[in-house]
């Protein structure tokens, strides 16, 4: 993977008002923090920030931040984007050393739907978590975690303990931490059906409560 680096600049104006002023000026805000340092607002040019985010290796990776001659390795925990444009409005750089141990969340993706008898039948792939906690050396975060699909039938569950890992990576969640389940048309027709019933009876159960309170109003009118 090619390295990403991020040329920034330091804002002397912090706060809503400096983050504003750098958008108006070209660049994206953002926010180095972390180590024994103190946080440093920071900007990048907006142009070169969208190609480094675009290329879908900037968040969750470590990346190389350099300010004039100065270089420092850092990993992109978060970029706010704007809800209507979707454009980046603010990001956080976390400062790392490359064998530092971290946590961070790392995607899982699914292969071979083809080869999972359940989804041949008809199933349904449900992903509980698109995502899953690693602990890690900074340089040795996976891309990705990928699962394997092939005889995977109705009723199957993917669990953490069931991720192949690569070497020195480990799980940060509990290994019985449900991923994935593979489920039938009629597992999830039960499941609506047995939601719609439990809804019908919580609203006549509402229904009885509200007749015997106007009937309790009604009595205490005539007594009156």
């Amino acid at each position: 993977m090619a390295e990403i680096v991020l040329n920034v600049e330091v804002r002397e104006r912090t706060g809503t008002g400096g983050a504003r002023v750098a958008r108006r000026e070209g660049l994206v805000p953002g926010i180095l923090y972390g180590g024994d340092k103190d946080p440093v607002s920071i900007a990048v040019k907006a142009n070169e920030f969208r190609k480094a985010l675009y290329t879908g290796k900037l968040l969750g990776h470590l990346v190389t931040l350099k300010y004039g001659s100065e270089k420092q390795q850092v990993i992109a925990k978060a970029v706010d984007m704007h809800p209507v444009t979707d454009v980046p409005m603010h990001f956080d750089l976390y400062r790392v050393s490359a064998h530092q141990q971290i946590k961070i969340n790392v995607p899982v993706h699914f292969t071979n739907h083809d080869e999972a008898p359940g989804i041949k039948r008809g199933g349904t792939l449900n992903v509980v978590f698109h995502d899953v906690q690693v602990s890690c050396a900074a340089d040795h975060i996976p891309e990705e975690l990928l699962v394997d699909l092939t005889g995977l039938d109705i009723g199957a569950s993917i669990r953490v303990s069931d991720l192949k890992l690569p070497a020195n990576v480990e799980a940060a969640v509990p290994g019985d931490t449900v991923v994935a389940t593979i489920s039938g048309a009629s597992t999830q027709a039960d499941e609506d059906e047995a939601a719609d019933a439990a809804a019908s009876e919580e609203a006549a159960a509402e229904s009885t409560a509200e007749a015997a309170a106007t009937d309790a109003a009604a009595e205490e009118g005539g007594e009156e």
